[in-house]
């Protein structure tokens, strides 16, 4: 079976044994600031599980994207050198939350596996935790595994989610791969992860762990599975490693062939078969090479996959090429992947080109410090400088070392490292106790579509991040409230804000956010006090919620016109709303043209006009999708969606739960304020609407008449009168010019007569007045030709500072230097200067010493060349 044979037949096996197909999501995780990428296919459900997300099924499947290149689980080094190691691999998995629990996870395992799959059971082994003797129970009874190919284990065998958190005992299981692959069979004292292969992991979730390690039952215990869609590919294709299955060996003979490699086993071609799809799905999730976080975690794939490229040739881009054989072969499971295709390209271009520089960089620093180097060691804090602020990776490093005979200074090298993690670590901010969140039952249902004023009952109050049973005057803290006219910041638009008020109680709420599914008031009380379980009249600021209304809705019609106008390639990368401004970043790999931004300006605003109705629907996400809504790729989206439509003929239809106009002619005027990229393959563009937009508007009027005044034209005239004043300008640039050279030479021969004998040679130290920069080098150029021998250092002063400029005849050279009269003259006058032997420049600020600085000159000199002045 082909790879994606064998992704849909796992989808639709547990499908028809009542589970719902859930798409992959994204590989930044969305609302976990515990996780720098997506790992395991349970990532998505976790506040499911947690009994913060109930949806509406208690079963699901899904083919989830993971990436394993940072923080905890880095696997990166061993990426190409292990039969089974990945940077990007997809997880299959079904899940029951709450519903079946060992047995049938236990036996719909079984039947894909030896039914659906044909695996022969006597090539599987399982394991179990010591302390689960149901589960051993469940294989050898109802399924009728025998005990002897059963592993009782410890540590290996239980699941958890993170130091506090659900987590329970697992079974696994375990292919073998027959005795020609060494190795025992798991927990045996032989047993080195080779000859038996764990296929599938089954999860069962029966406790909660608190902060003090106390597990308690789980009210519904729940299933947690995942199967690696590569490793079960190899089985079923007769193959031991991973990159021997089809999907591998197609992008590996895709890198053979642009980089003309011959050796198909080369170690470097399965770094880059590798690292291809990390890239291009980290490109997709809206990650871009960069300097911190994400980014950088993605720079640091990408640069290891084109130094191994190097490695076997490359002497030009080449792992951008390599997008399309990927969409060719995983396409038509991610459809994303397709539709971005051209800025995944762009991206991974620029950053090979960018890296080519930073290769050629690293490369002389590292030669410098070659050059200078005391014995046969690179000392580890020039590796990790190479590495942390170049980008050179170590690898680089320890092939050019190893040529010349070097060693590197690891132990320093990981010093240096470890201690860059511990920073990292400590303004970090991918740490979370789940069990100290807001244990609240429910959600904050959310009435603000409906208007801007309503009533709650406080939930909960916090205070410095901590649970209070009240909050009083002059205190700034939380309130969470059962109900609320208050948006809460998502999706782009910023948080409400406004008063909630009692009888005696005043609080000023100055943000509104999310925690799960509640919102959270965060105020400053004005008057009284607050308790929990009062009832609170809630109000937000009108003019602020109206003006937001209109740049969010704005937003929506600015993306439907840059998908009409660019492509639709164009996809959202995040988003700002507020009452101001909004700003809408988007995929694209080109600056956007003033033409292309005119038609899109035009084709907003022809919307507005049409003033259609705006309309919301409240539906299935499977009935958005076939309604033709467009969703936010990683955006997390509940069963039930509420679809956003707006413009003639449906021009805008996506998913949305912000807060809109009722018709497209309430935004008034939409007009873009500014346009530019912000990252490889993402440009920005800011826009204003309604009153602000009629402000800018304005203000580029009256910048109009302005500057008509200035240049005496009207505005039918500027464009001519200003391309005139500019030719104008350029001829007497021409003039000045031709005056400065004149005067350079004829002054050339009036200074001269003012030089001094020293020795055999003649010094000539004066102040040029009224001279620029350029006409003084001239003017030096001159005097060194009129003299034919001699030292030449002239000074002219403009804005109380001092330019200097020295020459010195080419048969002096070899005794005086100019850059040393420069620096020691400069620097008498509070500046500095330097150059080549025979030319220097600098400059100083003490003006009232040049006269006695440029008198000193003559006898410095011949001091220096041993004569009489």
């Amino acid at each position: 079976m082909k790879t994606g044979d064998i992704r849909e037949a796992f989808l639709a096996f547990f499908e028809s044994h009542g589970h719902t197909r859930v798409p992959s999501s994204s590989l930044v995780p969305v609302d976990d600031p515990t996780l720098l990428f997506t790992n395991a296919g349970m990532n998505q459900f976790k506040d499911t599980f947690l009994g913060n997300d109930p949806r509406p099924y208690l079963r699901a499947t899904s083919s989830q994207r993971c990436v394993r290149a940072g923080g905890k689980h880095n696997d990166l080094e061993n990426v190409g050198y292990t039969a089974r190691h990945h940077t990007f691999f997809e997880m299959l998995g079904n899940f029951s939350f709450g519903d079946y629990f060992k047995r049938d996870a236990i036996r719909l395992a079984w039947t894909f596996l030896t039914e659906e799959l044909g695996l022969p059971p006597e090539r599987l082994w399982v394991t179990v935790h010591v302390s689960d003797d149901e589960a051993e129970q469940i294989w050898i009874e109802d399924i009728g595994f025998p005990a002897a190919r059963i592993s009782r284990l410890d540590e290996d065998n239980f699941w958890q989610m993170g130091d506090t958190g659900p987590c329970g005992p697992c079974s696994e299981v375990f292919y073998d791969h027959g005795p020609d692959v060494p190795g025992g069979p798991p927990g045996s004292p032989d047993d080195d992860l080779d000859r038996y292969i764990e296929i599938w992991n089954l999860v069962f979730m029966q406790f909660n762990r608190d902060a003090s390690g106390e597990m308690n039952p789980l009210p519904k215990p729940s299933v947690d599975t995942g199967m690696g869609l590569e490793r079960i590919a190899a089985v079923l294709q007769g193959v031991h490693s991973n990159y021997e299955i089809d999907l591998f060996q197609a992008l590996i003979n895709a890198a053979a062939n642009t980089l003309g490699v011959t050796d198909r086993d080369a170690s470097s071609l399965r770094v880059i078969a590798d690292h291809i799809r990390s890239c291009a799905f980290l490109v997709v999730d809206g990650v871009l090479p960069g300097n911190e976080g994400r980014g950088y975690v993605l720079r640091r794939i990408l640069r290891r996959a084109i130094r191994h490229g190097n490695k076997l040739g490359a002497d030009r881009p080449f792992f951008h090429r390599l997008v399309a054989p990927l969409v060719e072969q995983m396409g038509d499971a991610y459809p994303e992947l397709r539709r971005q295709q051209a800025a995944i390209e762009k991206a991974l271009l620029a950053e090979e080109e960018q890296f080519a520089k930073t290769l050629d960089n690293g490369m002389a620093i590292l030669d410098e410090a070659l050059a200078g180097l005391d014995g046969d060691e690179i000392p580890g804090d020039l590796v990790f400088r190479l590495y942390d602020t170049y980008g050179f990776p170590t690898d680089l490093t320890n092939d050019i070392a190893r040529e010349r005979g070097l060693t590197l200074d690891m132990e320093g090298y990981e010093a240096a490292m470890n201690a860059q993690r511990e920073r990292s670590k400590e303004g970090g901010s991918f740490r979370v106790d789940y069990n100290a969140a807001l244990k609240l039952e429910g959600s904050t249902q959310f009435t603000g579509y409906d208007g801007i004023d309503g009533s709650g009952r406080v939930l909960a109050l916090l205070r410095d991040g901590e649970p209070v049973t009240s909050l009083s005057a002059d205190d700034s803290g939380v309130v969470v409230l059962d109900s609320t006219p208050f948006y809460a910041e998502s999706g782009g638009q910023m948080g409400d804000t406004g008063f909630l008020a009692a009888d005696g109680v005043r609080l000023e709420v100055t943000d509104t956010t999310k925690a799960q599914s509640h919102h959270l008031h965060h105020v400053k009380v004005l008057e009284g006090q607050v308790s929990a379980g009062d009832t609170l009249a809630a109000c937000v600021n009108n003019s602020l919620r109206q003006r937001t209304r209109l740049n969010h809705s704005a937003t929506h019609l600015l993306h439907a016109a840059l998908r009409e106008i660019l492509g639709d390639h164009v996809a959202q990368k995040g988003s700002l709303v507020d009452s101001r401004r909004l700003r809408f970043d988007f995929s694209h790999p080109d600056a956007v043209t003033h033409e292309q931004l005119r038609a899109i300006s035009e084709r907003v605003n022809a919307q507005i006009r049409a003033n259609t109705p705006v309309t919301t629907r409240l539906m299935s996400m499977d009935e958005a999708m076939a309604a033709g809504a467009m969703a936010l790729f990683g955006e997390k989206y509940g069963e039930e969606v509420r679809v956003l439509s707006m413009g003639e003929n449906d021009f805008s239809v996506e998913l949305c739960g912000g807060t809109h106009v009722d018709r497209t002619g309430d935004i008034g005027l939409f007009h873009i304020t500014a346009e530019a990229g912000v990252a490889a393959g993402v440009r920005r563009i800011e826009a204003v609407t309604g009153e602000g937009a009629i402000a800018a508007v304005d203000a580029q009027s009256e910048q109009l008449r302005s500057l008509c005044e200035a240049v005496k034209a009207t505005p039918a005239t500027l464009v001519d009168r200003v391309v005139g004043l500019r030719s104008e300008a350029r001829e007497l640039e021409k003039d000045v010019a031709r005056l400065k050279q004149k005067l350079a030479t004829s002054a050339g021969g009036d200074l001269t007569s003012r030089a001094v004998a020293v020795g055999d040679t003649r010094v000539l130290a004066v102040n040029v007045d009224g001279a620029d920069a350029k006409t003084l080098r001239e003017t030096m150029d001159q005097c060194k030709n009129k003299l034919g021998s001699g030292v030449v250092f002239l000074s002219t002063v403009s804005d109380d500072k001092v330019s200097l400029t020295c020459g010195v005849t080419a048969d002096l050279t070899d005794r005086i230097k100019a850059g040393d009269v420069m620096r020691e003259f400069a620097g008498r006058l509070g500046g500095k200067g330097g150059g080549r032997p025979d030319m220097a420049q600098g400059g100083g600020t003490d003006v009232a010493a040049l006269d006695s600085v440029l008198a000193a000159i003559p006898d410095w000199v011949a001091e220096r060349m041993g004569v009489s002045a």
